[in-house]
């Protein structure tokens, strides 16, 4: 074939490419959304409304939910910046006794849903919990009159849940941005005077801002849309809350579609303002210098202060999925401060109840399809963002990219519109079988991972190696298979991994598209034994404890491989 051949098969081959990516995000991602759109402002006559939206504001309830909701996305994003931040800085800027050991802590959060923490808090914070036990015990409280820590500040307990889970996102891209902060201008600062707070204020924090906006980004859409956590907590003024419970009047109660659109505004709302943000702080980052910085050794005092105030953070954010571990190997935990006995009895059990095998099962198969569909698709948008980098393909990087922008509440929403009696993809009901939805959901959900995955790898593919290819007589496909596909593995393998690990254990999806027991994926399962009397708390205890396990070996995997380049996942 000649050159003149090769280049107009490639470029059609880059143009069916490009319109098969398009099609699959305007199936998957748009169509589902316009659906919660059309709910919320159409009437039963198909006419143009408003009454739907106006009814929400006009109802006490929901107008809580949204209060609550809003107020647990600025908390906890709160709370995780400072936390986040903090920790960043002192490992990036101190040396000390356990820095490297505490440091390898910090991402563990991340690796477990903070519903399955909140499980691990009710046996704390509950009236025959561990921290009444510890007040029975030391005079401080009537055993007759215990504290139901949960009722009483159930909101307190969401916030900091979700912050701790969170908080670890910060940390990520703030400890990159850190790496890049050109050294000799913070020390040309402090040679003019600048120390401490201020130097801080006035370099170091207008270099990190882009990557503190946006993970904040991130954490406020997260907090906005919690599902587990409040529904653990038994929090049920709460809009995500109030959604999961209209799902069974879905085709009766417009009001639900109304919420759905009011949560998707704010979370465009908050995507559009930290975008904004971004763009004018964006050249506010110094050029990086030509030192790396040295971490200072601290005094035996500041070092022991140091290690001291990280393993509190590590600690605090440990304790819910501590007490988790401990509730699955705890032989009785009733009003102790910890278990009396332990036992491998309710691990063993969980692997044996009818509902958790099953669980695993569907999980691996609807996780397995949904990483194929998310390495084949986001892998070929990489491929059209970072080698043709025309107006299209920025479209579809953006496009890759709203996921991350979108709460899996609201798109999981969108899909049982889509299936519902009646409507176009009727066949796909998740009430007869939701293992095509699931697995679409899950990918959706994950493709703004793999997409950033694969994309940092080809930025560090040199074309000129597939043009060497090509030059020797190599077509596109072949140069794509023998060349860059091998030299890209590592990158697609990481982002496969990562999206794998976290569709094991997504909750909004699960929660709403599992709806018969045979189908559950291993989170509707954990939801089901919770909520189940006699020994299910423990059960789900120790199904969430093999979760665990399995999520921290993926993402360990997956930093590996990446190392802090994992940070970038997390950046719209």
């Amino acid at each position: 074939m000649t050159a003149r051949g090769r280049a107009v098969g490639r470029r059609g081959g880059v143009t069916a490419a490009a319109i098969a990516c398009g099609a699959a995000l305007a199936l998957f991602l748009f169509w589902p959304l316009s659906e919660s759109l059309r709910g919320a402002f159409l009437d039963g006559n198909g006419r143009f409304t408003l009454a739907y939206i106006g009814g929400v504001f006009r109802d006490p309830i929901y107008r809580a939910g949204l209060a609550n909701a809003l107020g647990i996305a600025f908390g906890a994003t709160l709370v995780a910046n400072v936390v986040g931040i903090g920790t960043a800085l002192l490992l990036d800027r101190c040396q000390f006794v356990g820095r490297r050991l505490l440091g390898a802590l910090v991402p563990l959060p991340l690796m477990v849903p903070p519903f399955v923490g909140a499980v691990g808090i009710k046996q704390i914070l509950g009236q025959a919990g561990a921290l009444n036990a510890v007040l029975i015990r030391a005079g401080l409280l009537d055993a007759a009159h215990p504290i139901d820590w949960l009722r009483a500040g159930r909101f307190a307990v969401v916030v900091l849940l979700t912050a701790l889970h969170l908080y670890p996102v910060v940390f990520l891209n703030v400890q990159a941005a850190l790496a890049s902060v050109n050294v000799e201008t913070e020390e040309a600062a402090a040679g003019l005077g600048a120390r401490g707070l201020r130097l801080f204020r006035k370099v170091t924090l207008p270099a990190i801002l882009p990557s503190v906006f946006g993970s904040t980004s991130i954490i406020l859409i997260w907090g906005l849309t919690e599902l587990g956590v409040p529904l653990v907590c038994d929090f049920q003024r709460v809009t995500s809350v109030q959604i999961f419970a209209g799902l069974k009047d879905i085709g009766r109660n417009p009001l639900v579609y109304a919420l759905v659109v009011l949560l998707l505004v704010a979370t465009v709302a908050l995507y559009a303002a930290t975008r904004l943000l971004i763009g004018r702080n964006h050249g506010a980052a110094a050029v990086k210098g030509a030192r790396r910085r040295q971490p200072r050794r601290l005094s035996v005092a500041g070092q022991v202060a140091a290690a001291g105030a990280l393993g509190l953070v590590v600690g605090a954010a440990a304790l819910p999925n501590l007490a988790v571990v401990l509730l699955a190997l705890a032989r009785d935990w009733y009003a102790t401060v910890l278990p009396v006995g332990l036992t491998l009895d309710h691990v063993r059990l969980a692997i044996g109840h009818e509902m958790v095998i099953p669980s695993i099962g569907n999980s691996l198969r609807y996780v397995t399809l949904s990483t194929l569909l998310d390495l084949l698709l986001g892998g070929t948008i990489a491929f059209l963002v970072v080698r043709t980098r025309s107006r299209f393909s920025a479209l579809l990087d953006a496009g890759a990219m709203l996921p991350l922008a979108i709460p899996g509440l609201v798109m999981a929403f969108g899909y049982l519109a889509v299936s519902r009696e009646g409507r176009p993809l009727s066949f796909l009901n998740p009430i007869v079988d939701p293992t095509a939805l699931l697995v679409v959901a899950y990918a959706v959900r994950r493709l703004p991972f793999v997409v950033r995955s694969a994309a940092a790898g080809l930025a560090q593919i040199s074309v000129t190696l597939e043009e060497a290819a090509a030059s020797l007589g190599a077509g596109p496909l072949r140069t794509l298979g023998r060349v860059t596909v091998p030299l890209l593995a590592p990158h697609l393998l990481a982002g496969g991994v990562f999206a794998f690990a976290l569709s094991m254990l997504e909750v909004s999806d699960s929660l709403l598209l599992a709806q018969r027991q045979a189908a559950f994926p291993i989170t509707k399962a954990i939801y089901e034994l919770f909520q189940s009397l006699g020994e299910g708390r423990a059960l789900a205890a120790a199904l969430g404890l093999w979760a665990m396990l399995f999520l921290i070996a993926a993402i360990a995997c997956a930093r590996s491989l990446l190392g802090r380049k994992l940070g970038g996942f997390f950046r719209l």
